[in-house]
């Protein structure tokens, strides 16, 4: 191989690598996403977001402001202990351009979700697509929209399939199994305890404020009860 061929090799794998990179960075992005949403961490949220006025969020539109605006609105939720919203990014694709400065990807998401309501709770399962553009800003991957497309939506006992429908046999080989050890968590539902991260955040690489929260969690768990009806 001459010095020529040698040279267009060697470009030709550097490119390979830097759109390797670029799509690890953009997963490692968009995962984050998906915890920092569980608790409603709109701060972390939002510094995922591209510093530009035409950002989206479902149906929020315009700049990071405008967004921040849209979690402030619902902080009042992600301050209740039995508030829950994880939807788990899965199976993910990423295409980069060509000239490597944005992105396309879709993903599936999966998880669960509880809102206090009135004095109750109203759980559901949650299923879905998120289909999002990135933009590469000073070097750095950032989220330009994103859209959540779902595909079921349902409490979990009354699930996403008809009454009518279900069938009533269980499978082959069903209930032959013992029931599994219940595993203890602190952030066992409903506790609002957030799991701390081991990473900084992607983009502004702070320490994430889930420390503050579970404070928070602990302090509101801790309280006393007030005994009048």
């Amino acid at each position: 191989m001459d010095a020529a061929a040698m040279e267009a090799r060697m470009k030709e794998l550097e490119e390979k690598v830097r759109i390797l990179q670029d799509i690890e960075d953009i997963k490692r992005l968009q995962k984050a996403y998906g915890f920092y949403l569980e608790h409603f961490m709109s701060d972390e949220i939002m510094d995922l977001f591209a510093d530009r006025n035409d950002l989206v969020l479902n149906g929020a539109e315009g700049g990071r402001e405008d967004l921040r605006k849209f979690f402030k609105n619902l902080s009042d939720l992600s301050q209740n202990p039995e508030f829950l919203h994880q939807a788990m990014q899965l199976s993910g694709i990423v295409d980069v351009s060509s000239d490597g400065q944005t992105a396309e990807g879709r993903w599936y998401s999966l998880g669960a979700v509880a809102l206090p309501m009135g004095s109750g709770v109203r759980p559901m399962s949650l299923n879905g697509i998120y289909t999002v553009e990135y933009v590469k800003e000073n070097g750095t991957w950032k989220i330009k929209t994103l859209k959540f497309h779902p595909v079921s939506l349902a409490s979990p006992t009354e699930g996403w399939v008809k009454k009518e429908r279900i069938a009533a046999d269980p499978p082959a080989g069903a209930g032959k199994r013992g029931p599994a050890k219940p595993m203890d968590s602190e952030a066992r539902y409903p506790s609002g305890y957030i799991v701390p991260f081991h990473y900084k955040h992607p983009v502004t690489g702070k320490k994430t404020g889930e420390a503050k929260h579970n404070a928070l969690m602990k302090q509101k768990k801790e309280a006393p009860k007030d005994d009048k009806p």
